[in-house]
């Protein structure tokens, strides 16, 4: 089969990805193994690619928002599945690969937070190949409404994005910031507007700006302007500073929630911007659950991805447009 690995991180300039040729692999005991159709590009992708996170091994396949069909099923399928994945079946394969069930993380329905979790097309091969394997308890069926590049954004931008608007507890008719504006923000601003929120949007991209607005927010402006007192914020710039103008911008008791797997550090700031009983939430990969809640709510307020579609073998050039903000909302190479 043919997929695109990185051997060594490096500018995506270089054209780390490299197209190989591999065996075609066999999934072992309650695995499925997918023939992909299309999958996502994210910003992990690039931050993996480049450096900016460090994988456990490599050579390595990124691509973890996966839209694929089962071509294959392991044996000894466990009775305690807790549902049935079928040959042919449709499904996404996200970003929290497998956990463990037993640590204490677990047993509280926070998988995203077991120790031993793997992810997907960071700790395993991912979906840029024509065939992956995963685990079938955290495959998602998808719904039939959403077409398959619709549905690879949700897979990571939509379901990390709708679980830091759940940590930011935001409520029905609030205020609500998003700072910077790429795949998961355009999502969110369209979930927030389901739920009847005002959204202001800061970005520094003007070409981003316009999406925002086109997709209904109230204002697009650069960070630093704050044209009212929000109730919450979520921040999915990678960049520090932003968390700060993020507090800045939230009334007393409100919560800025951090949608960011690789951040630059937050610089040191007085305590009288926390203090009024603000808070500050990150939030660290996404549950099985959230998965489930976010693919019936993407049906229920008929989202629609900004999809940018890639041929497969231009994984490369979809990185680097995304890097440079080339693009509004989100890339898919069409694989299969």
């Amino acid at each position: 089969m043919h997929a695109y690995q990185v051997f060594s991180p490096a500018p995506i300039e270089s054209h780390p990805l490299q197209p190989v040729d591999m065996p075609l692999p066999e999934p072992g005991p309650n695995q499925a193994r997918l023939r992909v159709l299309v999958c996502g590009v994210c910003h992990t992708d690039l931050h993996i690619v480049e450096g900016d996170i460090t994988a456990p091994r490599y050579p390595l396949t990124p691509g973890h928002q996966v839209v694929g069909k089962v071509d294959a099923l392991g044996p000894s399928l466990s009775a305690a599945q807790p549902k049935q994945i079928q040959i042919q079946q449709r499904v996404g394969l996200p970003w929290l690969h497998w956990a463990c069930g037993q640590c204490e993380f677990c047993q509280r329905g926070l998988e995203n937070l077991c120790p031993q979790a793997r992810f997907t097309g960071f700790s395993v091969n991912g979906g840029f190949a024509q065939y992956v394997l995963a685990e079938t308890s955290y495959l998602l069926p998808l719904p039939d409404e959403i077409p398959d590049e619709q549905a690879a954004p949700l897979l990571c931008a939509g379901i990390v994005g709708y679980r830091a608007l759940k940590k930011a507890e935001i409520q029905p008719g609030e205020r609500v910031g998003l700072f910077g504006f790429g795949a998961s923000a355009h999502l969110c601003l369209q979930v927030l507007r389901y739920w009847g929120c005002e959204v202001y949007v800061f970005s520094r991209s003007p070409s981003h700006r316009q999406h925002a607005l086109a997709l209904g927010a109230v204002q697009a402006v650069e960070p630093g302007n704050n044209p009212v007192l929000l109730d919450k914020a979520v921040v999915f710039a990678p960049a520090g500073q932003v968390v700060i103008q993020a507090l800045e911008a939230i009334r007393p008791g409100g919560i800025v929630s951090i949608n960011a797997i690789h951040m630059s550090d937050i610089p040191a700031f007085p305590y009288a911007k926390l203090w009024g009983e603000r808070q500050l939430r990150s939030v660290a990969n996404a549950t099985y659950q959230d998965g489930e809640e976010f693919l019936a709510l993407a049906v229920a307020a008929n989202l629609r991805a900004t999809v940018n579609l890639y041929p497969f073998s231009q994984a490369n050039a979809a990185l680097e447009d995304l890097k440079y903000s080339r693009f509004d909302g989100q890339a898919v190479l069409r694989v299969s």
